[in-house]
């Protein structure tokens, strides 16, 4: 339990982010007494764009075009890595249905999304990139990550697709 004030608690964020800040994001956040859009709020400047959930459809339509993305679903007890297209969905009795001819498909209950973040950040070492659907407590409900090559290169189409995508909801 977080006996810290929020001021400490967000300190220690930013020194934990200062000492490694290509960690686990979740990591970070559970150490310092945070969540985990709160530690996103710390990153350097356009490294985290956040969104209001309302484009939460568009925003998944236009990664369905993004070829095989890489979905993360990041709780305190797995990690669910699932590389698949995103298919259509559609929204019906408060959940967003999701199925087609993918390894990826289910139901998303629509209304727990409160914002979306785009994150271009370093992890590992390494430039990743992301699309966080965020519910209302700060936590990630999954994430679409641009995949990697054979040589773990990022795969130059998708990452023209994010950054695009990434630029029209900052203009609009």
């Amino acid at each position: 339990m977080q006996t810290a004030s929020q001021p400490d608690a967000l300190e220690r964020a930013r020194a934990l982010l200062a000492e490694k800040p290509d960690g686990v994001v979740e990591t970070i956040a559970s150490e310092a007494g945070v969540t985990p859009a709160q530690i996103l709020s710390l990153l350097p400047a356009g490294s985290a764009v956040t969104l209001p959930a309302e484009h939460f459809q568009p925003i998944w339509e236009r990664l369905g075009g993004f070829g095989e993305v890489l979905m993360i679903v990041h709780t305190a007890d797995i990690v669910l890595e699932v590389v698949g297209r995103l298919p259509p969905g559609s929204e019906g009795h408060g959940w967003f249905n999701v199925h087609g001819d993918s390894p990826i498909g289910g139901h998303i209950r629509l209304e727990r999304c409160g914002s979306i973040t785009f994150v271009d950040r370093i992890f590992h070492g390494r430039r990743s990139l992301s699309v966080w659907f965020m519910n209302g407590e700060g936590h990630a409900m999954f994430k679409v990550f641009v995949r990697r090559d054979a040589e773990k290169t990022l795969i130059g189409e998708q990452v023209t697709l994010f950054e695009a995508l990434r630029a029209h909801y900052q203009t609009a």
